[in-house]
């Protein structure tokens, strides 16, 4: 791909320089073709990696996934499908324990809010969005002049092609890339196994190895009321992957931070990451408390559970890779070598030093940290509805305005995506809002004050329980006939509302808007400009020898299925289908270690052999959760569905000394197809052929 600046132009790929660890999430547009077929003899080629790329979706709701067949069947995790079918679900009518199967195409059921993305074309736009950016002109201001390029150039790119088109930043922004994605927006539920098996072994396992997770969900995308029929689309494989076998991993990561500065570390270390922990902690406890109450309150509250341990157990760790010396240390040396690099560049003699720069943003983000994320961010109005009168507001306010000129959410190529998350007939749980309100509400009290006038304007003298009981019970938000009115109705419906999370929502707007510009204009634009020039000096130092950090969008791993050393002990690459009735065993056959009844029923006829997950040294992180693993023919190996604990740290750096990507087998896919849930038809339709089953495990 050709690179504007100068800088970019010169630098190659060095991969002398380069560890032999698999490290990497990369941009199917920069490749790392060379070191992949150094180390491992393989040659990828460009209709490899389009056809890689065009079979690899995005999931909206923060997961990957991939087509599987000709007729738009489309895979991910149980647990990124799982708002899905939760959605579809209803009381006495639980998919999520029971497990759904569609035996017919007239049996699938759409999803009330998924989008699907396909990304089918990648532009260098750098010059483009710089081209506003006039010397003399402050952070604020250069900032401000990137935003509105981003916004016309998406916009251009939409009207003319009809795609979904973002400008993603990459290196602080020292590069910008068009993305251009095509949209699925019929997105119908085909098989989900039972939540027991998905999530088997529950919290107490999650980034744990080994495992015996069945952590898969079929959809399938239609168009104009057909099945898509789709030209790009994963091959299943039969043999299934052995010891040492290359993989390689298509997803969408969702953040990392590798490339940030010692100050940015030290802020999520110190601050973001213990905010994070301590809002889990006392969010889990009152779901738990909400779900004892009744079992439809368990029900409804089971997934919003599950993404709040998973999370919790993710930051941590996360920050047990900030508090490793070895990792710290490392860092900050790197950082002092490219520092002096920098100054020594007679160019730079009378330039502001950027890591200090950054570092005085940092400073004011801490700052300012607390009314940004309880006002701005909405950490204080935890529920949806109140977000949804969020949206309404700033729509109002935002829509009028010239394209360039909104906030990035509110661009034109924007709006489609943002109105079918406000108008999905996903339904709405008004006891559940009440409850995560009510703490919300309290949580921000706490943590602003009594006294914060934002605070007093949303309680109006009452208290956190008794203001979320009124929010909620009077608002009529929860109608997608309402949230139409008052979208379509601009500014005048607004201004004239009376739906108190509305008045509530206009009551907090100012200040949230004001720290909001401060954010972007002294904090978001400074390390837009000083992390430019941080990944400039890089570059020039190094070469181009690391990919961008993760920013959900597709990107390229690879590495070796491969086991590892943990205590002394070796631990094998795969687990059976035969582990996971030891492994219930073991514990008694006791929550959450209790098989699904399909399962018990089955056990007689399935071949306990059959590998069901397996490890590998591929790069990934949150976000990847349902990228399909594909060996060297582009086939179906598996699914990413986690990582090991070991893993975690590979948000800040990468080693594969222990820390693997767990897989679920593809031959386990195709076994508990066959013989747990009869579901031949799917198995089939994944194969490619009748009645044949997937080969036998090891």
């Amino acid at each position: 791909m050709k690179r504007c600046s100068s800088v970019l132009l010169a630098f190659t790929f060095l991969f002398s320089t380069l560890a032999s660890a698999d490290e990497g999430m990369w941009l199917y547009n920069e490749p790392p073709k060379d070191q992949i077929k150094a180390k491992y003899g393989f040659e990828l080629t460009q209709a490899w990696l389009d056809h890689v790329r065009l079979s690899s979706v995005r999931f909206n709701n923060g997961g990957s996934g991939s087509f599987v067949s000709a007729d738009g069947l489309t895979f991910t995790n149980h647990h990124v499908g799982a708002a899905c079918v939760q959605q579809l679900s209803s009381q006495g009518r639980d998919y999520i324990k029971t497990g759904f199967y569609a035996k017919t195409q007239a049996d699938e059921v759409k999803c009330p809010s998924l989008e699907l993305n396909q990304l089918v074309g990648i532009d260098d736009v750098t010059d483009k969005v710089n081209a506003g950016v006039k010397a003399g002109m402050s952070a604020a201001e250069a900032g401000q002049a990137q935003r509105a390029a981003m916004s016309r150039i998406e916009q251009a790119c939409a009207t003319s092609t009809g795609l979904r088109c973002d400008v993603v930043t990459f290196y602080s922004g020292q590069v910008y890339d068009l993305y251009r994605y095509k949209k699925y927006t019929d997105v119908r539920l085909v098989f989900a196994p039972e939540f027991g098996v998905a999530f088997f072994g529950g919290d107490p396992d999650n980034f744990t190895y080994p495992r015996y997770d069945l952590d898969i969900t079929f959809f399938r995308v239609y168009e104009n009321g057909k099945p898509a029929l789709l030209d790009n689309y994963l091959q299943w494989s039969r043999n299934g992957v052995s010891d040492g076998d290359l993989v390689f991993v298509s997803g969408h990561p969702g953040s990392t931070g590798r490339l940030l500065t010692m100050a940015q570390l030290d802020f999520s270390r110190d601050v973001a990451f213990p905010a994070s922990l301590r809002l889990f902690k006392r969010r889990i406890a009152l779901l738990q408390e909400f779900s004892r109450q009744s079992e439809e309150n368990a029900r409804i509250a089971k997934e919003d559970i599950f993404g709040l341990q998973n999370s919790q157990k993710a930051v941590i760790g996360y920050e047990s890779g900030l508090r490793d010396t070895s990792i710290m240390d490392a860092k900050a040396a790197d950082e002092t070598k490219l520092q002096a690099a920098y100054k020594a560049d007679p160019k730079n003699a009378r330039a502001p030093d950027p890591w200090n720069e950054i570092a005085q943003a940092i400073a004011l983000q801490r700052d300012i940290y607390l009314p940004l994320t309880y006002l701005e961010r909405l950490r204080g109005f935890a529920s949806g509805l109140p977000q949804t009168a969020r949206v309404l507001v700033r729509a109002a306010e935002e829509k009028p305005k010239p394209n360039e000129q909104r906030m990035r959410e509110f661009r034109d190529s924007a709006l489609p995506s943002l109105e079918q998350q406000l108008f999905s007939t996903a339904p709405v749980y008004k006891n559940l809002d009440t409850a995560l309100l009510a703490d919300s509400l309290a949580e921000m009290q706490e943590a602003l004050g009594s006294d914060n006038p934002d605070v007093k304007k949303v309680l109006n003298g009452k208290t956190p329980a008794d203001t979320a009981r009124d929010l909620i019970a009077n608002t009529k938000l929860d109608e997608v006939a309402v949230r139409k009115q008052l979208y379509e109705g601009g500014e005048a419906a607004i201004e004239a509302s009376t739906d108190p999370l509305i008045v509530a929502m206009r009551a907090i707007e100012p200040d949230a808007r004001a720290v909001r510009k401060t954010f972007d204009d002294k904090i978001d634009s400074v390390i837009r400009r000083d992390g430019t020039r941080i990944a400039k000096a890089r570059f020039a130092q190094s070469g181009f020898t690391q990919p961008p950090d993760a920013t959900f969008t597709l990107r390229l791993s690879y590495g070796a299925v491969k086991g590892y050393e943990e205590n002394g002990k070796s631990i094998p690459y795969f687990t059976t289908i035969g582990g996971a009735y030891e492994h219930a065993a073991e514990h008694g056959g006791q929550p959450p270690y209790d098989l699904p009844e399909s399962w018990i029923n089955a056990k007689p006829n399935l071949d306990l052999k059959t590998p069901l997950n397996f490890v590998s040294t591929a790069d990934i992180i949150g976000g990847n959760s349902g990228s399909p693993t594909v060996n060297k023919k582009g086939e179906v190996v598996g699914i990413i569905f986690d990582g090991n604990i070991q893993s975690l740290p590979w948000n800040f750096a990468y080693s594969d000394a222990q820390g693997r990507a767990v897989s679920v087998d593809s031959r386990g896919i195709q076994e508990a197809l066959r013989k747990v849930y009869g579901a031949t038809a799917l198995a089939d339709e994944l194969t490619g052929a009748k009645g044949e089953p997937a080969k036998a495990g090891k």
